[in-house]
């Protein structure tokens, strides 16, 4: 399937098509670097629009309603006058219920697309947080992250200002299962993400300044209470990365394991997500140390002296989350025993190195 992407150079769209092409689509990338002859021919062989592209910092009020609305009108006649009947994404904003010119920009978007379109998905996005958002332009999430990384000033105007927010993972993983599901019939009805997240400004900047805190302390790992903590963990390290440093991203039929941090003197800290009934894991380390910590979902921990054959078990759950400690010389595994996607932050004392990995495979069970 042909996914066209309008703005796929923007915060949304690099992580839009990059999922996409996990997924096994054919992405048809859109934005200002393409000519007006690309952009026809990705309209004519798309299945699939993803309309991210817009403005919302322009330099004059006119660019609002030629980004927005103008634009949005230009992708839906092309589609019209090649009958391409075809489903349609729109990302809007909450703004739009506001009597602003972002806002009235993107509302006149959102009808033109709902009166003309027979598959319209128009969603009305919160403020959007997570990895790769551009700080100091229109984030408050992103601004902080950066400045409180780099141990810069932070203002805040208001610490009781409430801020609705959606983590960028939750956005592209509903706009792919709505491309999934064989059902593209489109809502005249506006659409939001869920779920929305709501913090303060001052609850916000406290949890980054602790968050830095506690990486940057020998326990390496914060304690996280909540699905909106660990999204906001996750985004936070991204703007505590070493230069030069890759992060690796493996997803399979048992779930998924992303790098969220490494650091020579710290080591390295990543996210395992495991789909219930599965188990990783069947292996141990000589001298790496590691550290377990299930944020969400419910794991059995197994471990196994190779020596002794001691075996230490212990359960764990996101709603009363602790730390487990790894031995070094024994085998290990972790189980999703519950029925919802475990995630489990796991912290190792040196970054990954295949040439010395210091991981050698033994059944927990033999």
């Amino acid at each position: 399937m042909n996914i066209l992407v309008t703005g796929s150079n923007g915060f949304i769209g690099k992580h839009a098509c990059l999922k996409l092409q996990r997924c096994g689509y054919n992405v048809l990338p859109y934005d200002l670097d393409k000519t007006e002859d690309d952009f026809r021919n990705y309209i004519s062989q798309a299945d699939f629009v993803i309309h991210l592209a817009g403005i919302n910092r322009p330099l004059t009020t006119e660019e609002f309603y030629n980004g927005n609305t103008n634009f949005t009108k230009k992708v839906v006649d092309l589609m019209l006058a090649l009958n391409k009947d075809i489903p349609l994404i729109m990302s809007s904003s909450i703004q739009a219920e506001l009597n602003n010119d972002y806002g009235k920009s993107k509302k006149m978007g959102e009808d033109y697309i709902l009166a003309h379109l027979s598959h319209p998905y128009v969603f009305r996005l919160a403020n959007v947080f997570g990895k790769w958002c551009r700080p100091n332009y229109n984030s408050a999430c992103a601004t902080f992250c950066y400045n409180i990384a780099n141990n810069l000033e932070i203002s805040i105007r208001d610490r009781d200002y409430v801020v609705h927010f959606n983590y960028i993972d939750d956005i592209v993983d509903t706009f792919i299962n709505i491309i999934k599901d064989d059902n593209h019939d489109g809502s005249k009805d506006i659409l939001s993400v869920k779920p929305v997240h709501d913090c303060s400004l001052g609850k916000l900047a406290d949890l980054l300044y602790y968050f830095k805190g506690e990486v940057e302390s020998e326990r390496h790992l914060p304690l996280i209470h909540d699905e909106f903590e660990l999204k906001l963990f996750k985004t936070f390290l991204d703007y505590l990365s070493e230069p030069g440093q890759t992060y690796n991203f493996a997803e399979d039929n048992r779930g998924s394991f992303e790098e969220l941090y490494k650091s020579k003197k710290w080591g390295q800290i990543s996210d395992n997500v495991a789909y219930p009934g599965i188990t990783k894991g069947g292996h141990y380390h000589t001298y790496k140390k590691e550290i377990f910590y299930t944020v969400i979902g419910k794991s059995e921990i197994k471990q196994r002296d190779i020596k002794t054959n001691k075996m230490i078990v212990d359960v764990v759950d996101g709603e009363h989350p602790h730390l487990v400690d790894i031995h070094v010389g024994y085998t290990h595994q972790i189980k999703n025993i519950g029925e919802i996607n475990t995630h489990t932050i796991m912290w190792i004392s040196e970054v990954y190195n295949p040439e010395t990995h210091d991981t050698y495979r033994e059944d927990i069970e033999k």
